[in-house]
């Protein structure tokens, strides 16, 4: 777990200091401390029920913590109203005015903070040529695409200023292509504007390809923070080894698909397989095997020339094991179990405006 520093040492960004909250008999944080260094881009990620958007929350203000305290830019935030926060917040399914057009979506934070008129206008005008809604501020939100709707909806947020943006899965409920769109729009739009932001999200893919730090939480603990490359080479545990990256489980170690050997004939320490799948890929390819006896499902990504060698076809007997050089875990069924495991009803109310700058 990675330990916090003093807040006295805090001057922007955000940071978490013991917090742990609970919901009844259920905990749903315990003992959480993260540093969110100012101006940068970090994602929570974990399974449901790990915590990640409760931490979400609880920096918003939406959840008060059982114990602990949040600071912003420096500032002790614990206890304090939503709206003293500056914050701005984008759930997953929000609501918009289905009554105003784009342009009074967006303008309705400030217009609320008494902002003059020609400064709603400009900061307005300014954030729809950022989220490239150009031209379209006179349309309804029903005459929009999902992932215009979830640009406006990002616009909304940062038009008051905010200090800290917090995401909630923003794209999950969009389809695949669209998020990737979205994902490679949101990383440029960063890149721009430099707000400190913590998005949740349980895709990995999703945190790897935009986030610069990657906050791994089960059971409402932080498992492991780092970089994508610090996470997929070095993982604490087994959980994380297994939640960031393709793993496969042979002989009772973890160990990524690229590590894997595959034999035509048994070797020393390997594990009996039955080919079932023979994927090329122009210069590369994959084996998709089955274990034997239990038929677990693994797989080895191999160039086309170890492909060749090999000469396997389905059916075919072949023997695995981790590579010399590959870094493995003890597979303590930690990930199965978190992942299978139903979440915990907990009383989270959703604001009644969702997505609005708070």
């Amino acid at each position: 777990m990675t330990a916090a520093k003093n807040h006295t040492e805090v001057e922007n960004g955000i940071e978490v200091i013991d917090v742990s909250k609970q919901f009844g008999d259920f905990e749903a944080l315990k003992d959480v401390n993260l540093s969110v260094p100012d101006g940068s881009m970090t994602a929570l990620l974990g399974p449901s029920g790990s915590g990640k958007s409760t931490l979400l929350r609880a920096i918003a203000g939406l959840e008060n913590p059982s114990q602990g305290k949040i600071f912003i830019s420096g500032e002790d935030q614990t206890g304090k109203p939503v709206r003293s926060r500056n914050v701005g917040f984008v759930f997953q399914h929000y609501a918009a005015f289905k009554h105003m057009t784009v342009f009074e979506n967006i303008a309705f934070g400030p217009k609320v903070r008494k902002w003059p008129k020609q400064k709603i206008k400009d900061r307005v005008n300014e954030l729809i040529e950022l989220v490239q809604l150009n031209g379209l501020g006179k349309r309804y939100p029903s005459q929009l695409s999902g992932g215009q709707r979830q640009r406006m909806a990002l616009a909304r947020a940062l038009a008051v200023e905010p200090t800290v943006l917090l995401l909630d899965e923003p794209f999950g409920a969009l389809d695949a292509k669209v998020r990737k769109d979205l994902r490679t729009w949101l990383r440029r739009l960063h890149d721009e504007v430099h707000v400190t932001t913590i998005f949740v999200t349980h895709d990995q893919e999703e945190a790897m390809d935009i986030a610069e730090q990657i906050v791994v939480m089960n059971e409402g603990q932080i498992e492991q923070t780092g970089s994508a490359t610090e996470l997929y080479d070095e993982p604490v545990n087994d959980f994380v080894m297994g939640f960031v990256g393709e793993v496969n489980s042979i002989g009772g170690r973890l160990v990524r698909p690229h590590d894997t050997q595959v034999f035509p004939n048994e070797v020393e320490d390997s594990t009996r397989v039955e080919v079932d799948r023979i994927v090329r890929l122009g210069f590369s390819g994959r084996i998709e095997m089955l274990t034997d006896p239990d038929k677990r499902e693994i797989w080895a990504q191999l160039t086309r020339s170890e492909l060749e060698t090999l000469n396997l076809e389905p059916g075919s007997p072949a023997w695995v094991k981790p590579a010399p050089d590959a870094v493995t875990r003890e597979d303590t069924g930690a990930l199965e179990a978190a992942v299978t495991a139903e979440s915990p009803a907990t009383d989270k109310p959703t604001p009644s405006m969702p997505g609005l700058p708070v």
